[in-house]
């Protein structure tokens, strides 16, 4: 059983799996992953028909990517799959039905890159998409973060990351234009950091 899910899902997120479980994105036909890595994402929409999209500034985990989708899925072409940054993606605006942002947000380097990566992400974005992150945040760690300036701070398990709190997530789906499509949730692992579950839908 392990086995089958594994190789129906890969390694997804679990949260993005709930999403999944939960039938909101059996309508996207078009994914886009910022920041994708080698594919852990990607596994099913690669074998369930999607036209599947990634993007991410390291060439070594994007070719793991272009290999394993060529792989799972031989008329997905491999030149969807290219080396570049959140911030600076070439594709074109109103584009996808869902975009997923894993882990990828909070190695913004202040405010300024935080809203220009945010802005470049929901540009691709068709109006009726969904945008679906995971985030460090300080949600339930307030007290246990260290300021290091341009809101970036030293979390207890001594990573350094750019922290979100709710009212930013609120103001910022409002900004856009969004509505939320799923509660902000954040997991708490031992007070040592924080994600943050983002699902916003595009109106």
């Amino acid at each position: 059983m392990q086995n089958n899910l594994q190789q129906l899902y890969g390694n997804i997120d679990i949260y993005l799996f709930d999403q999944l479980l939960k039938g909101r994105f059996d309508e996207c036909q078009k994914i886009l992953d910022v920041g994708c890595g080698n594919g852990r994402n990607l596994v099913y929409f690669l074998q369930n028909g999607s036209e599947v999209y990634g993007i991410d500034p390291n060439p070594e985990a994007v070719t793991q990517l272009q290999v394993m989708a060529k792989i799972l899925r031989s008329d997905n072409a491999t030149g969807n799959f290219i080396i570049g940054t959140a911030e600076d993606m070439p594709f074109e605006h109103n584009s996808f039905d869902l975009v997923i942002c894993n882990a990828v947000l909070h190695f913004a380097e202040d405010s300024n890159h935080f809203d220009a990566m945010l802005r470049s992400i929901w540009k691709v974005l068709k109006p009726g998409g969904y945008f679906f992150a995971r985030l460090a945040s300080d949600i339930g760690i307030e007290h246990l973060v260290t300021p290091l300036g341009n809101s970036r701070y030293l979390l207890p398990d001594e990573s350094e990351r750019f922290l979100v709190n709710e009212q930013i997530l609120l103001e910022y789906t409002d900004v856009l234009g969004g509505v939320l499509f799923e509660p902000i949730k954040t997991t708490n692992v031992q007070n040592l950091r924080c994600m943050t579950t983002w699902c916003i839908q595009k109106l």
